[in-house]
Formats: C-alpha cells, structure tokens, sequence
C-alpha cells in the first residue's frame, strides 16, 4: 500500500462543484488502496478577498492579525472537502496547521517551515481516514497561526509528504503537466512527461507559474517525487482509475529520466525592470556601494553587466530588479548617490528576461552561441546575459516576446517532442 498527498489548488476547489470533483479524486485514490492525505487552498479569490479586507480595514495592519485572518480561506476548503468526502462514504477529517502542527518561524506573512511531527498523521491514515490539510499555514513560535506567503499550499503539500514518508505528492490544478514552454505562446509546445527537481526549480524561478519554487526546492531537499496533473479530468475515467501513468508530468531525480534532452523548455518573465547606473568610477568597493543598500532593503538583484570605458576610469552598471521594486530601487540608489558617484541613471520597465533551461546543456557545447544568432537574425536586440549549467537568461524588450519564445522553442526542436 502507498502513501500519497494530493494538493488541490484554488481553481480546482473554486466552488462546490469542483470541491465535490476532487473529492471523486480522493475516493478514486482510496479505492485503489492508497492512504492519503490532501492538502487544499482556499477557494478560487478568496484569499485575494481577504487580503483586501485586512488592508481595507488597516493599511498598517498587524500582521499577525493578517494571518489569522487570511489563513481562514483554507480552513472552509478543508472542512468543506471533508463533507463531501464524508458524503461519498470516505471516512475523512479536516485538519488546521497548528494541530498537526506545523511549525513555523516567526516571520508572519511569509514564514517558513521549522519541522512537522507527522506521527498522528501516520496513525491516521494507516486507520484508514483520510486526512484533509489546510495548506499555506502553520503556528508560529509565539504560539499564534503562521501563513507561508502567497502560493504556500504547494509547499505545505511537499513538506507533509516528506514528513509521512509519501510516495508521491500529485499537484492537481488547472493544467495537465508541465510543457515546454507557454501553451499560449506557443501551441505546438508539448507537455513533459518527467522533469528533473534542477529543471522544474530553474523553470518556476525563472516564470513557470505551474509549481511555487520553495516547493520545489523542498521536494529537492528531501527527494519528494512531484506528479502535476489536471483536477478537470473526469475523475471516474478509464484511463484514471486503471492507468499507471496517467496525463501529467513527473518532477524526480535526474537519474529517473533515462533520455535527457539537451533543452527542456522555454520560460520567460515579464516582471523584470532594468537599471543602469551610468559613468561610475571603476575602483574597488563600487559594486558594495551599489548592491549592498539593496540588499539591505531585500530588493533581489539578478542579471548584472558591466561595462569598462576605453581608458579604465568609469564604468557602467546595468542590473535588473523585480519590477515592483523598480521604483524603490531608484530611491535606495539616489539616497546613496554621494557613495556611489554615478552621473546619472536610466531604467526601464518594459523588458522581458527569456531562459533557455535543460539539464543536457552541461554535457553540449554551442547551445548559447546558437540562441544568440537566433536572436540576430530575428532583429532581437539582448540587453543582458546570465548563464549557469543548465540556464541561458537574455533580457530582451518586451515587444519581442513571443517572437523570440517561439524562434527558442523551434531552434532546439521542443515542438517535435512527443508524450511517450
């Protein structure tokens, strides 16, 4: 008998008739002589709802109030999956967060996972009851309710599973796996029937909204095998109840994917701003002086060039900030002008940063060098370049897009792929 923890997300619990398909999910599983766990979000806007309500109520709110408050939209998901379970014959219980519990750090808003006793899950499950957890929340050191940041359902899905020992973790959602690039870009792109843990961590960070990256990094950490897969498929399907390897895409370890393709997939991200500090001296402590106040003000920097004028006095420093923080970026770097010396600076919102991922690029030469001429011969200006072993980040101007995503996809052949 395995153990599973299925997930199901906003759209997927968004009301009672998709609540009550995914309970035909959970009976599917338990059927089939699974014990499992569920983790739910809250109802499709409803958190968004709550979060207007707090800042309606209290533009400075106290945000331990804010969890409190917020974390409730899981809790009516968890009781309301658990009636209808109940109703279907499955025996199943609601769970909180503090009363497994999960332990968080203290940091309200956006805690993260301290350590999770899964002992009375365990107990539980092997009763056969099935255990319905209200994802995005745990209990904070000082004893009052945590919430793990927007998107924290998927990582309370992964560290529940690492902690009962699961199997699997299924992600269900409103899309059936992870395809090589944006289906909406590109609909030639093609759904991936397994994924390595270094792949899907660089396609979520890099845009992919399929997984939260702390969940995949968590499932890294612990060797959690992620199955994402679709909650609007007829739950009482043939191809469901009697099929090893339903639709969806396997996140794993490396060594499970026996072919591994040179490129993945495509990903890009719109939120991206572009900042240039322009005739800086070029000595050394400058790069401190720029990139330590922004820390300090925990703006994530990511893409930097920097360019040496002829005569080795100045130089340039181009970088780029998430776009919500473009503008308090120009205010921590005006504030540290005297530090700095730069004569002046310009930015730009309207850019795109487009990644090239695949474990195959540390074993194959060329594959930079031929996204750059791809790019030159569509007329696509590359304002900046990251590489690691697997990833290749050019930021290009958002006009450019779609153009370059599917000039991507076609150069390594990602249309031609095939589910096997």
């Amino acid at each position: 008998m395995s153990r599973l923890v299925m997930k199901f997300g906003g759209t997927s619990v968004a009301d009672l008739f998709r609540i009550q398909n995914a309970a035909r999910h959970v009976k599917r599983e338990v059927e089939a002589g699974h014990q499992v766990a569920v983790v739910v979000s809250a109802m499709s806007g409803k958190t968004n709802e709550l979060v207007g309500w707090c800042r309606e109520a209290s533009r400075l709110h106290d945000t331990r109030e804010y969890d409190s408050i917020v974390a409730s939209g899981e809790q009516v998901t968890a009781g309301l999956l658990s009636l209808a379970l109940q109703k279907l014959g499955v025996d199943a219980r609601s769970w909180l967060g503090w009363q497994i519990p999960i332990l968080t750090d203290g940091a309200h808003g956006a805690a993260r996972i301290v350590d999770i006793n899964g002992d009375v899950l365990i107990e539980r499950l092997e009763k056969g009851q099935v255990a319905v957890v209200a994802g995005f929340q745990g209990i904070g050191p000082d004893g009052r309710i945590s919430t793990l940041g927007r998107g924290g359902s998927d990582t309370s899905a992964v560290a529940i599973a690492a902690a009962i020992g699961a199997d699997r973790c299924d992600i269900y959602t409103d899309v059936d796996g992870v395809y090589t690039t944006d289906p909406r870009i590109v609909p030639g792109a093609t759904r991936l029937d397994r994924v390595s843990f270094e792949e899907m961590l660089e396609m979520a960070s890099l845009g992919a909204k399929v997984l939260q990256v702390r969940s995949v990094e968590l499932a890294m950490v612990h060797g959690v095998r992620v199955f994402v897969r679709s909650s609007f498929a007829d739950p009482d399907s043939e191809l469901l109840v009697k099929s090893n390897t339903p639709p969806g895409t396997l996140i794993c370890d490396e060594d499970e994917i026996v072919e591994q393709q040179v490129v993945t997939g495509i990903a890009y991200s719109r939120d991206e701003a572009q900042i240039s500090l322009r005739d800086v001296a070029d000595q050394p402590g400058i790069a401190a002086s720029v990139f330590g106040p922004l820390a300090d003000a925990n703006i994530n920097v990511d893409m930097i060039v920097q360019n040496v004028s002829e005569d080795g006095s100045t130089t340039d420093i181009t970088f780029t900030v998430p776009s919500a923080d473009y503008e308090r970026s120009l205010e921590v770097l005006e504030a540290e002008r005297d530090v700095i010396r730069y004569k002046n600076v310009q930015g730009s919102t309207d850019v795109v940063k487009v990644s090239v991922i695949g474990m195959g690029m540390r074993s194959h030469a060329g594959v930079a060098g031929g996204a750059f001429r791809a790019m030159a011969d569509k007329g696509i200006n590359i304002r900046a370049i990251t590489t690691s072993e697997i990833k290749i980040s050019i930021l290009i101007d958002a006009a450019y897009t779609e153009l370059a995503v599917r000039t991507l996809h076609s150069l390594y052949d990602l249309d031609c792929k095939q589910d096997s």
